[in-house]
């Protein structure tokens, strides 16, 4: 969700854009569905990664990653694994998940261990997936529950689009254990981090420390909310600074991009 309107810039700033969704969510296959696997979901960039070098279209030695919010802080992460990328960009980065979870409240967060015990219990048993929500109103039980986070989800769905706001509570304990931004040190290709000065749901400080350690990187902060940055005039902003950051160090020929 809200990705679409920058791989159209992208494009027609004559970059080959390839957007894709991870398994078990969306309209990708796998099951059980709805489950948040940081090993799997890293899997996937790299099989995306390995399907855009066999492109005969593109050129394997100008290929870059980006990423926004969790897929932001997986952009740091698969950066740091392929000093083969060109570039990467990380925009409102999901880098630490202590430091996010810390923004739960304790009650909620105790109230979503218990229901992470059940989950795990159902899978090992064989049965459905035990359920809590990926965006909630402030007080109430979800993975983010900040006051912009449901009506920032709401406003990115697409007309039409049928988004399921569930995630399985297992995802919890592999969200917590990510910390993408240790990464960042290790990092070789040059990196725009862009950065929410006001993030609801990764913590600015901490990702703006992890992310001065990026040997090349070029750190950037926005007075604009985590879900802002997907509309309106932050929008426009932050799809500019990428765009231009891309094409300096990408290089392509004007009018041959596409978006797929």
């Amino acid at each position: 969700m809200g990705l679409a309107p920058f791989a159209e810039r992208f494009a027609a700033a004559g970059l080959a854009v390839l957007v894709f969704t991870y398994r078990n969510l969306g309209d990708s296959g796998g099951t059980p569905r709805q489950v948040l696997s940081m090993t799997k979901q890293l899997a996937d960039w790299d099989a995306a990664l390995e399907y855009v070098a066999g492109l005969p279209e593109v050129d394997r030695h100008r290929v870059a990653v980006w990423g926004s919010s969790l897929g932001g802080g997986h952009a740091i992460s698969v950066a740091a694994r392929h000093p083969e990328l060109s570039a990467a960009v990380a925009q409102c980065p999901f880098t630490d998940g202590l430091a996010s979870a810390g923004g739960l409240g304790l009650r909620e967060t105790l109230a979503l261990l218990g229901y992470v015990a059940r989950d795990f219990l159902a899978a090992a048993r064989g049965k459905e997936s035990v359920t809590v929500p990926v965006a909630a109103q402030p007080g109430e039980l979800a993975l983010m529950n900040a006051p912009d986070a449901l009506p920032g989800m709401l406003a990115l769905l697409p007309a039409g689009y049928q988004w399921v706001n569930r995630a399985a509570a297992r995802s919890v304990t592999s969200l917590i254990r990510y910390r993408p931004g240790r990464s960042a040190k290790h990092i070789a290709a040059p990196i725009l981090i862009c950065i929410s000065a006001t993030d609801s749901v990764a913590p600015p400080a901490q990702t703006e420390r992890y992310a001065r350690q990026a040997p090349h990187g070029d750190v950037r902060l926005y007075d604009a909310g985590h879900f802002d940055f997907y509309l309106g005039a932050a929008f426009e902003q932050l799809v500019a600074d990428q765009t231009e950051f891309l094409v300096s160090h990408l290089k392509p020929t004007r009018g041959s991009g596409k978006a797929r």
